[in-house]
């Protein structure tokens, strides 16, 4: 049975697939594929998570009691460090291994990450027998649904002196190959220019 690429699963589940192409998908699904259904299954809930995120809003009272006990504080907006913080939102390699699975490393890993405005969401495949890795991912702004982080400078390092740029499409997506080395770093500017800088170490659980 011939499986389509992890990439055509994601358009697909962000329904920017073309309608033909769509219903072929649709069709290799409908026959039973387990691994491209658990693909489709994982960007599924990587989504949820994005459109869940979005439309949070914490507490009132929270927000309160967290501004009350900054009042008195020194800390300003000018006293921040010099990188953002980029958080969390989604890791496959968090996720617990399915059953009758040996080992969780696939050559691949999917993440999520929110650094404010932005939301970057990005996976990683191992090329070339694992001498290579391929980093596709795409921002979105946060302030404007509807808009996308296009034209956005990416770095990636492998953090042992190899770095390349590239530079998000229109959709705000971006796709890099670099020399493997077992870490990875991402770097793109955030609000004000400020860097974002995502460092993963083991970043394929080799």
């Amino acid at each position: 049975m011939n499986h389509f690429p992890v990439g055509e699963w994601i358009d697909f589940v962000r329904q920017v697939v073309h309608s033909v192409r769509k219903e072929k998908m649709k069709e290799h699904l409908e026959q039973g594929c387990k691994s491209c259904s658990k693909i489709v299954s994982l960007w599924q809930r990587v989504r949820q998570i994005a459109e869940t995120e979005r439309n949070y809003r914490p507490p009132g009272d929270a927000t309160r009691i967290a501004k009350a006990s900054l009042a008195g504080s020194n800390l300003t907006l000018d006293q921040k460090r010099p990188d953002s913080l980029a958080e969390l939102l989604f890791d496959s390699f968090l996720q617990p291994v399915l059953e009758g699975v040996r080992s969780s490393s696939v050559g691949t890993r999917q993440m999520l990450y929110r650094a404010d405005p932005f939301q970057i969401d990005f996976l990683i495949e191992s090329q070339a027998g694992g001498r290579s890795i391929v980093v596709t991912g795409q921002l979105l702004d946060l302030r404007h649904a509807e808009i996308v982080g296009h034209n956005l400078q990416v770095t990636l390092s492998n953090l042992r002196g190899h770095v390349v740029q590239t530079t998000t499409n229109q959709f705000g997506e971006f796709c890099q190959e670099i020399e493997s080395s077992g870490n990875l770093e991402l770097k793109f500017h955030g609000a004000n220019h400020m860097p974002v800088v995502i460092s993963l170490r083991d970043d394929l659980g080799a």
